[in-house]
Formats: structure tokens, sequence, C-alpha cells
């Protein structure tokens, strides 16, 4: 790590204490605000010396916490949504051990309001500090080249593009690409760390020899340069494994999916909580979608449509949202595609199929997939166990049939209602695209990460981007 990364390690501790006690004073000014003492009086007494005694005391407490939960990692680079959740974390614990040393020493807040805007404002500044700081970070990094590591890019593929383009387009990367080598020789390094210096190297593809590679490592090793590589499939699916001891034997397994253990048990939690209040709130709603779609052409309200998830067959449960027996229109008794839709397919690559204004849809068929109301009674399957919230989309069994070798990874977990692919603008990716997504997600599954796809599937609901269906 470089010496400016450790400066501005180092310098989030400071600033995180100031923000804290500005926390504090925020509170405490809003509590004896003249509007406020109006609405609700005053009824303890607490001296602004006496709170900032108790605020100055308190606050390494934050700090402590902060540090637990990982904020003062010396990394190069934070994902900003991670930090957020961190924060929120270790502000919520640093106030829980408040309560719970209060209700210890049998003492009581003054004032309830002064302690839960403390806690709102603590997020907020802390959040606003780290911004600061990583705004700061990266102006140093772009005009004062004061922190950015130079950076060269070995390999001949689209990886090298990718992360060209996201230094370029991120400037709080703290990366600046120096040199970029299809063919590299350990010379043509040698020649530019002594004109210009090399402080980190990505290898971007992986069908170099394995004796280039050691030749690579052993130049980074000696001239102190940070080295990275992309890895191949193999190499990306054992970065996942668990170790155990047989007799004396060691074994490794290489998991298919961070998703075990209590992290699985939790997901199934939400899973159940979140459908079972989902069905409940919608049913007033459930009622007047199955009115509508009844009316506006014959047949029954529910699809039960054959979906694969997991490596068996279930029905998905959707409003109907296309004519009787659509799906049949569009498949022949031995699951070939009709030859009339194949012409029309807009995904000409991989299994799946896409065609716009199809006109199996029915009037409101049209309205409430571009809202996807049809797809709420999902909440049943999840319900059931059959799919969750989050994860792969689940396909037909005829698509699924004409999955390559590494698709069928997507099979490792329950397909879900909205996930990574989905977010991403769907209907507009090709299905190797969506497919890596989707793998993606199992292979670096999180709570914090269903969250942010579930976050981010409700504003694309509430702007009804159709893109992203």
């Amino acid at each position: 790590m470089k010496r400016s990364e450790l400066i501005f390690n180092a310098l989030l501790v400071p600033i995180d204490f100031l923000m804290v006690v500005f926390a504090g004073i925020l509170a405490y000014s809003l509590r004896f605000s003249s509007e406020l003492s109006k609405l609700r009086p005053i009824v303890f007494d607490l001296s602004f010396n006496r709170y900032m005694e108790i605020v100055l005391a308190l606050s390494p407490i934050f700090i402590a916490s902060f540090a637990f939960v990982g904020l003062y990692n010396m990394k190069s680079v934070r994902k900003f949504w991670k930090e957020i959740s961190q924060i929120t974390v270790g502000v919520s614990a640093s106030f829980m051990f408040i309560i719970f040393a209060a209700f210890m020493q049998r003492e009581m807040f003054s004032s309830r309001f002064i302690f839960f805007a403390a806690w709102f404002f603590a997020i907020a500044t802390v959040v606003f500090g780290r911004i600061i700081v990583r705004i700061i970070q990266g102006w140093a990094a772009s005009k004062c080249k004061f922190g950015f590591h130079r950076l060269v890019l070995l390999g001949k593929n689209e990886v090298m593009k990718t992360i060209q383009k996201e230094v370029k387009n991120n400037k709080l990367l703290g990366y600046k690409v120096i040199r970029k080598l299809k063919d590299f020789k350990i010379e043509d390094l040698e020649r530019i760390s002594k004109n210009s210096g090399i402080d980190e190297i990505i290898l971007c593809s992986s069908n170099i020899k394995e004796e280039k590679v050691q030749k690579l490592l052993d130049f980074c090793q000696e001239k102190n340069i940070d080295f990275k590589f992309v890895p191949d499939m193999f190499q990306a699916q054992t970065a996942l494994f668990e170790m155990q001891t047989i007799s004396n034997v060691t074994l490794i397994e290489v998991k298919r999916t961070p998703l075990d253990g209590w992290g699985k048990i939790i997901k199934r939690v939400v899973d159940i909580v979140a459908s079972s209040l989902g069905l409940i709130i919608l049913s007033p709603m459930f009622l007047l979608l199955a009115i509508a779609v009844k009316m506006d052409s014959a047949g029954p309200v529910f699809e039960r449509l054959e979906r694969v998830g997991k490596r068996r067959k279930f029905g998905l449960y959707k409003f109907r949202s296309m004519i009787k027996n659509a799906h049949y229109l569009k498949y022949d008794e031995k699951g070939n595609l009709n030859p009339e839709f194949a012409k029309l397919n807009q995904r000409s690559k991989g299994p799946l199929f896409k065609m716009k204004n199809d006109p199996r849809v029915t009037r409101v068929g049209k309205i409430i997939r571009k809202t996807r109301l049809d797809e709420f009674p999902q909440l049943i399957n999840v319900l059931k166990g059959e799919i969750s919230l989050v994860g792969p989309r689940p396909h037909e069994p005829e698509e699924v049939a004409q999955y390559e070798k590494h698709h069928k990874k997507l099979l490792a977990i329950k397909p879900g209602i909205t996930g990574l692919a989905q977010i991403s603008g769907s209907s507009d990716l090709d299905f190797d695209r969506e497919a890596k997504l989707d793998i993606y997600y199992i292979e670096n599954w999180s709570l914090f990460l269903d969250f942010i796809i579930l976050v981010k599937t409700f504003l694309i609901f509430i702007k009804g981007d159709k893109s992203a269906c």
C-alpha cells in the first residue's frame, strides 16, 4: 500500500471522531431549538457543557466499534455501499452498548429525542465525512498526481478494455494506466519500471504459460510491485473453498457458492417473513388485478408456468398476461421453437427467447408486464420455498436444455423474483452477459448484496423502467 493511502486511511479516524461529536451537537441544537421547544417543552436540565463532556467521553466507543466492523481495514479501494452498511452497523452497535451501560448503572436518558436524533445524525455525518475524504483523495490522485497507482495492464482480451474504461471513468479508484502490453517480456517491464515506475500490474489474460507467469511473479516481488490477475473459471471457483482434516489428511472442498450455513438459514427466514407480509399487504391489489385480467380476455387469472430451478421443475405463478395456451403457440409437441416465432426472436445468441410486440400479450398484459405487477404472485413460490426473493432468473425447460456446460452453474441455488441481471437491464443483455451476472451473484452472495438488489428493484419498479425487466 502506498504512503498516500496510509495517510488517508489514518485520516479517517480523527474525521470519524469529529463527525460523531458534530452529530451530538446537531442533536442537542435541534432539541433545544425554539421551534421544537414550543411543540414539545423541555422538562429536563442538561447544560451544553455537561452534555459535551458526555459526548466526548462516549465518542471513543464509536471509533472502537468502527474498527471492529472493519471500517479501518487498510484497503486502497472501498465499496461505498458496503461502507455505508458498516457505518450503520457500527453506529447502531455503539448506541446499543450505551443503552446497556446506562441500564446497568440504573440511569435513564434525559431526552430520548436527543438519543434517536444523535443516532441518525451520527450515521449521516460519518458518511458525509468519508465522502469528503474520498473526493479529496480522488482530486489529489487526478490533479496533484498524489497517491495514484501507476498501473500496467497485460494481456489481450476484452477484460483489459473493461478495466481501462473503469479506471478512466472512476477517478476515485486512484489508478492511472501507464502502459498496455498485449505480448509482454520481462525486459519491457524492466524498462518501464526504470523510466516511469510501476506500482501495480494486472494480468488480464489467463492464457499465459506457467513459466512466464512465474517470471512475472519473481519480477514483481523483486521490484516490490503489487500483482493481481483475472482468474479463469477454475481459479474463480477454487477461491471459494473450505478446509477439513480426516485422519491427518487435509481436504479442500471447492464450494459452489458462499450461500451456506447461517447465511442460508437467514435468507430463508427473510424470504418467509417478506413473502408473508407481501401477500397480506398486496391482497387488495391482487383482487383488483384478478378482476382486470378476467374481464380483459378468456382464461384463468393466474398462469402456472413451468420453470427449472436448482435442477428441478416447478410451477411459477404469474398473473396471466397472454392469451390462453400461449406457451403451446410458441413450441411444438417436441419442445422445438415454432419457426414463425424463431425468425422473430431478437436474441439470436443463446437459448432465451425475446420478441417485441408479442401478439400473444393481452391489453391488460401489456400494462402489468411494463409495471412488473404480473410477477407479484411469485411471492407464493417464495413462501413455498421454490424460489427466493433474490436469485438467478428461472428459465423454461426448453431453454435449460440448450444450456452450455458452464451455464449449468445457474442451477446451483434457488432462482429469484429479482436478481443482479434483472436490475442491470436484462431484457437488453445477451444470454452470456446475463448468465455471467447471475453466476457472479452465486459466487459472491451476501445478505448485503441481496439488500442492494432489492432496493434497486424497488427503485426500478417505482420508475417503471422496462429495460431492467
